[in-house]
């Protein structure tokens, strides 16, 4: 019985062993070169496709990612402008604008690289004792010069992360109620794509990007 009761212990401890160095392997680098050598300075923010059930997904996470990427160092296509022109020339869903060829974006806006984005999640979920906003959100960066991809990452963001998961039946449903008045999707969406491009294996500064002072 003793014999049984420190093999139990040993496996247990494996186990347990196995599970911390399983959550401190760090993430694998990603493969930068196609995006060192392509430089895009310019970049298209095409209307994401949205995968989701909540109508204001695709403009709710367009409209927050010209600043993330502007302050990394990009200069990035109005995205007003960009929806202005798509429409203007018969491209009026997000999934016909991502069909169009590289060669004709670049030849239509001029950019270096276009930005793909695809919405996963998008609005509140209620579950029995707790109520959370969760945006998630894949992209990849495409050169429009060779269609070469350059990147692809993903980013989520919870309103989960800003409050007490113990809220109760009441504090869900209140939860709830104010996320479909205030329409907290957009302020997570503005966290997602700042995770997106920030990440630690988010898109590398660009051209314009801040360079730290030398002392």
């Amino acid at each position: 019985m003793t014999n049984l009761k420190t093999l139990i212990q040993r496996l247990a401890a494996v186990a347990v062993l196995a599970a911390l160095t399983a959550c401190a392997t760090p993430t694998k680098p990603y493969d930068y070169t196609a995006f060192k050598e392509a430089k895009p300075a310019t970049l298209l923010v095409l209307p994401p496709l949205n995968e989701t059930p909540d109508v204001n997904a695709t403009y709710g996470v367009l409209s927050n990612l010209s600043m993330p990427l502007g302050e990394a160092g990009y200069y990035v296509l109005p995205v007003t402008l960009v929806d202005e022109t798509l429409r203007s020339n018969g491209v009026t869903t997000p999934a016909d604008a991502h069909n169009i060829e590289a060669g004709k974006l670049r030849q239509i806006f001029g950019a270096d690289a276009a930005l793909y984005v695809d919405v996963k999640q998008y609005g509140s979920v209620y579950k029995v004792l707790t109520s959370e906003t969760i945006v998630e959100m894949h992209a990849k960066l495409v050169d429009l010069r060779s269609g070469t991809l350059l990147w692809e990452g993903k980013a989520t963001a919870s309103s989960a992360e800003q409050q007490n998961n113990n809220q109760g039946l009441i504090g869900a449903l209140i939860n709830q109620i104010v996320s479909n008045l205030t329409d907290r999707s957009y302020d997570i969406a503005g966290m997602a794509g700042n995770r997106l491009v920030y990440a630690p294996n988010g898109l590398l500064p660009g051209p314009r990007a801040r360079q730290p002072v030398k002392n």
